[in-house]
């Protein structure tokens, strides 16, 4: 599966998941199980996006602005998600927060699949894109099970210059053996 199939695939997955949120009712409890999948699909999807995908691009000269928009959009999800989950433990206003994510997502999804999808598909073979997808794909599960510390600090990684971030994760695996 290419990128831009396994980015889509992963973009609808998570919509269909904030639709379904927002469609509880105030008290229902199965709010907490969703709240808990998007967090799920959400994360290493944008932690492995940034990684082999943003960090391709600005590997090749990409529009720095256009590929930094991208991680900036990630970063205010992912406050709204952590907003989400508060709100949601107290039971709190959550709906509204639900809504704003939602908003957040579409936008920046919108955004991805024609701005940053257009600007990859000239920098890209079809076979790069190939590989990007095998990797994203593979870099996924391995987000999935670090700890929350670990998901944040790979977002900071990945906004760090490539041949850094790869120091800096070397460094980190030699430093768990």
């Amino acid at each position: 599966m290419n990128i831009y199939e396994a980015l889509k695939k992963d973009h609808i997955e998570v919509l269909d998941l904030m639709d379904e949120l927002i469609a509880l009712k105030d008290d229902d409890d199965y709010r907490e199980v969703l709240v808990q999948q998007i967090s799920d699909a959400l994360i290493p999807h944008s932690r492995a996006e940034e990684s082999v995908f943003y960090n391709t691009l600005r590997a090749v000269d990409a529009p720095k602005k256009e590929v930094f928009h991208g991680f900036k959009e990630h970063m205010e999800a992912e406050t709204l998600l952590k907003t989400l989950q508060a709100k949601d433990k107290l039971n709190m206003e959550w709906k509204s927060v639900a809504k704003k994510l939602k908003d957040a997502l579409s936008h920046h999804i919108n955004e991805e699949e024609t701005e940053i999808f257009s600007i990859a598909k000239e920098a890209f073979t079809a076979e790069e894109a190939d590989v990007m997808g095998e990797a994203f794909l593979e870099l996924k599960p391995k987000v999935k099970e670090q700890t929350s510390l670990g998901k944040s600090a790979d977002m900071v990684i990945n906004l760090l210059p490539p041949r850094l971030a790869s120091k800096i994760r070397d460094f980190g695996i030699s430093m768990q053996k």
